[in-house]
């Protein structure tokens, strides 16, 4: 049963960075327009084929169970800052203050399975676990 809620976790958790990679390909014109008015102005086509690059090799890493902590790592490089300038509610009007401070905290609640995931092992499920106990035939050694 552990191994299936990794797996399930797994998928879940990969899903949000795979989806916005994807949603930031698609939507690259609107997603720069997006980034000026955080006021991140500086080498944005260079920021956003990096974010790109960053939230589809550590999706796939978490997804298919191989190296998690180098793609838990990776979409951190990414998630953290992302957080703090997208969704700063201590900046914001009283109105929106609410609205921003809970997706903060989602995102920090993110970050922290990010964490779980890091320190702990792919389960069974998992390319790691595949290619640890594929066995070669004698013929082929």
């Amino acid at each position: 049963m552990k191994d299936v809620v990794d797996l399930l976790g797994r998928i879940l958790l990969s899903f949000i960075f795979i989806y916005e990679a994807i949603d930031s390909m698609l939507y690259f014109n609107k997603t720069k327009a997006l980034m000026t008015a955080y006021g991140l102005t500086f080498q944005q086509d260079i920021l956003l084929i990096g974010a790109i690059i960053l939230l589809l090799t550590g999706g796939t890493l978490l997804l298919i169970g191989y190296r998690i902590g180098l793609g838990a790592l990776l979409l951190m490089l990414y998630w953290i800052p992302v957080t703090f300038i997208v969704h700063s509610f201590w900046n914001d009007p009283l109105p929106e203050r609410r609205l921003e401070s809970i997706l903060f905290m989602k995102n920090i609640a993110i970050l922290g399975g990010l964490m779980f995931m890091a320190v702990n092992t792919s389960g069974k499920y998992s390319i790691k676990t595949l290619l640890a106990n594929t066995r070669v035939p004698k013929r082929f050694r």
